[in-house]
């Protein structure tokens, strides 16, 4: 049984560390979960040692991770799944496809990697991160641009997308192998489950919404959404699929532009919706820290040999696959070398988004401490270095570059956990 008293204070440091390194992260111009992941490795075992995950730091991580993604899905524009368009979805299947392949076959052939271990490095190397991606767009003024459109188009597609990939792998890792058979159960039971959840998640929100207008205490809405997102999530667990992929789930629901085809009673009431957000936004501010926090603790730098070229062949090699991999998406479609230029950096950050896969493979014993080691370092890179390219590039060829569409609609704040980038 673990110490209460030793748990509480491993809570404390995890929270004030988060804090302070997401700050100096901020203030840096570097996405802020960077800064939560290096309050990781300074408390974990790589440099001062302080803490060990047990069971409850696990438990708090995990829920942090299921109400990361819930986010993820309440800023999820679903009308941009049906507006996005061919180009869009040609950059977010290309952006998928040619990383995982690219990165499933050097893992696999030039790593000599396990089948399981490559399709955990292919399916990290998929990943975009939406929140850093507007982020960076909307500072470069870039976000109503026909440039930006299509980025938020294939972002917002490359996360559904990611999510089914990441359901198949869950599924390969604790099944034990790859097979058909339990591919497609999983795509039939994630196709029952997302057809099912938005109608039980509307009709809940409308009970929630007139017990909420009739309740005497505060805390009706947090209390209620958790509730449900815990509920999705033991649900997909039952289903064979990730317990995050429930929170995607509710979160996706319960989102602004979220409709369902059952008359008016169930129709999205987008201020509601933002009472939610806001209402939820400090619980997700307070759990999501601790998941990055731990991704930091999972890694033992001190585990790693430096000394051989593995490591640094994996990760060089990697890199390049999983840049190459995104930047070459808008070449298939119809546009100016300029503006494929300034798609596919955008494009290219992992982020959050990254690590959940990466995280994910070091829990299911699929990654071992290097390989993880290694794709962080690979996640760290490819989130990092974007940014000041793409900033670099807009400034030198900004005449060149479709002119923003005019808009007196008021920039939606981006998502947790991926502000702060340059």
């Amino acid at each position: 049984m673990p110490n209460i008293a030793e748990t509480l204070f491993q809570l404390l440091l995890i929270l004030m560390a988060a804090r302070v390194c997401a700050e100096v992260a901020a203030r840096a111009r570097v996405p802020s979960v960077l800064g939560e992941l290096a309050a990781g490795v300074v408390l974990g075992p790589s440099l001062l040692g302080l803490i060990h995950v047990d069971a409850p730091i696990q438990l708090l991580a995990e829920i942090g991770i299921i109400l990361l993604l819930f986010e993820v899905g309440l800023e999820t524009d679903a009308t941009l799944l049906w507006r996005a368009g061919p180009k869009s979805a040609v950059v977010a299947l290309a952006g998928l496809a040619l990383p995982f392949a690219l990165g499933y076959v050097a893992a696999r052939y030039l790593f000599d990697l396990p089948q399981l271990a490559a399709l955990f490095v292919g399916g990290t190397l998929t990943a975009t991160s939406i929140g850093i991606t507007v982020r960076v767009l909307r500072d470069l003024g870039l976000d109503r641009s026909h440039e930006g459109r299509v980025v938020l188009g294939a972002a917002v597609l490359d996360d559904v997308f990611g999510v089914v990939l990441l359901a198949l792998l869950y599924e390969f890792a604790v099944g034990g192998g790859v097979s058909l058979g339990k591919a497609g159960r999983v795509l039939l039971f994630m196709g029952l489950f997302f057809a099912l959840a938005p109608v039980v998640a509307k009709a809940m929100s409308v009970v929630i919404k007139r017990f909420d207008a009739r309740s005497e205490i505060p805390g009706l809405i947090p209390t209620t959404v958790i509730s449900l997102v815990l509920l999705f999530a033991v649900l997909a667990h039952r289903m064979g699929a990730p317990e995050l992929l429930g929170g995607f789930a509710a979160g996706l629901a319960l989102s602004r532009r979220f409709f369902v085809p059952l008359g008016a009673a169930l129709a999205s009431d987008p201020a509601f919706s933002e009472r939610i957000a806001g209402q939820m936004g400090p619980v997700i501010h307070l759990f999501t820290p601790i998941f990055f926090v731990t991704v930091g603790l999972s890694i033992d730098l001190g585990a790693v040999d430096w000394g051989s070229g593995f490591i640094w062949a994996f990760a060089l090699v990697l890199f390049g696959v999983a840049t190459a991999g995104k930047m070459a998406a808008p070449w298939l479609i119809s546009e100016t070398p300029q503006s494929r230029v300034v798609i596919g950096l955008a494009m290219v950050p992992r982020g959050e988004v990254g690590l959940v896969f990466a995280e994910l493979g070091l829990a299911s014993g699929i990654l071992d401490n290097a390989l993880y080691t290694g794709m962080v370092m690979i996640i760290a890179l490819t989130t990092l270095g974007p940014p000041f390219l793409l900033k670099g590039y807009v400034a030198r060829n900004a005449a060149r570059l479709a002119p923003p569409e005019a808009s007196s609609r008021p920039p939606a704040a981006p998502p947790r956990g991926q502000g702060g980038a340059p």
